[in-house]
């Protein structure tokens, strides 16, 4: 009797064993097919807008019915594929952007080399003539006035806001009362909610007009002032960064300088500051990027003139900057004219691009030196 019972419980469990094994390679054959469906309909959804296919949205239809089906019987990988996918689809815009404006600044490139020594340098005369004429014959695509436009807006930009921005970020952190710092903190995160547009119509009916008349330039428009405002605008990001960076110093650093007798702002100075340099650097490089890539407070406030201003360094006159290059004339260019607009859109990409790598290599340098990272 025992021994018929055990048969007929190791026969049970034999059963139940390969209803497991067979339900287990069931889900992993479902699971492969709802990730290979994904991935088809996801490159096919590419594909067809790659080439502007009204069927394009059919199979990104598919991959939402199959994301969705995924994610309602075999969660975890589904949510594995996602991720992936969102990845190098953020990776692929990416590079699509960069491929794009580079292939569209090509002609203009040709149309504007020089010769130096027997050979022919794409796009030299872009960058050693200064003028912009899209009218007479011959056509001239200079972005040197622009490029000094930019220049100078976001060199008075850096002076304002990288100053100002590491001070306050200095007292919220290491001064200020907790309800001081409670309350000023959100209210410079908002600031940095404000569109530019704002700042900019600001700038130019209260500014400008000001600006004018103090100093007798003729018409509206400065360097000056749009650098101000762009400083001031470049000002919450800036605060916002360097406070948390600041904020991030361990606290045993500074209570073992303050045990060595040295004053607060001793070790604010020597400790606080140099700990949280890469971070510090970092707020103000992003800065620096929101005052080169700034487009409305510029368009609004300069005159929009592709020429130097005379002296260079006078900065009561403003001309135009390239992000205003390209706002004011996308519109209605055409031709060579859009493929220098799209010149205009490299030159401020590679900037963005060094900026970021010298904050990446600051970084580095300080992870080097303190041997820990802010």
């Amino acid at each position: 009797m025992s021994h018929t019972t055990d048969t007929r419980t190791d026969a049970a469990v034999t059963r139940w064993r390969r209803r497991l094994r067979a339900f287990r390679e069931e889900t992993a054959t479902g699971a492969l097919v709802t990730v290979g469906t994904m991935t088809v309909a996801l490159l096919a959804s590419l594909v067809g807008f790659l080439l502007a296919s009204p069927l394009a949205a059919l199979p990104f239809v598919a991959f939402l019915a199959a994301a969705g089906y995924g994610w309602i019987r075999y969660q975890g990988v589904t949510a594995r594929v996602l991720t992936l996918s969102m990845t190098v689809s953020t990776l692929l815009i990416l590079l699509f952007i960069t491929v794009f404006i580079f292939v569209e600044s090509i002609p203009v490139l040709y149309y504007e080399s020089a010769t130096v020594f027997g050979v022919s340098v794409p796009g030299l005369r872009l960058f050693t003539q200064t003028r912009w004429d899209a009218v007479s014959d011959p056509i001239r695509y200079s972005m040197v006035p622009m490029i000094h436009g930019t220049v100078m807006v976001t060199t008075i930009a850096t002076m304002v806001a990288a100053p100002l921005g590491v001070a306050a970020a200095l007292f919220l952190s290491e001064i200020a009362p907790s309800a001081v710092r409670e309350a000023v903190k959100p209210g410079v995160e908002i600031l940095a909610g404000i569109p530019s547009i704002v700042y900019g119509f600001i700038g130019f009916t209260i500014l400008s007009p000001w600006a004018s008349a103090q100093f007798r330039t003729t018409g509206q428009g400065s360097y000056l002032f749009v650098g101000i405002v762009v400083g001031l605008m470049a000002l919450p990001t800036v605060v916002s960064v360097a406070e948390d960076a600041l904020s991030s110093v361990p606290e045993s650093m500074k209570s073992g300088s303050l045990a060595m007798g040295t004053t607060d702002w001793q070790t604010m100075t020597s400790i606080t500051i140099p700990a949280a340099f890469s971070g510090v650097s970092a707020a103000v490089l992003l800065g620096v990027g929101r005052a080169i890539g700034e487009t409305m407070a510029a368009t609004v406030m300069l005159r929009g003139v592709p020429q130097l201003t005379d002296p260079l360094y006078n900065v009561f006159y403003g001309q135009e900057t390239l992000t205003s290059l390209i706002a004011n004339n996308y519109g209605n260019a055409n031709g060579l004219q859009m493929d220098a607009l799209f010149v205009a859109g490299v030159i401020l990409f590679v900037t963005v691009l060094c900026i970021s790598i010298g904050s990446q290599y600051i970084e580095w340098r300080m992870h080097e030196k303190l041997g820990g990272e802010i």
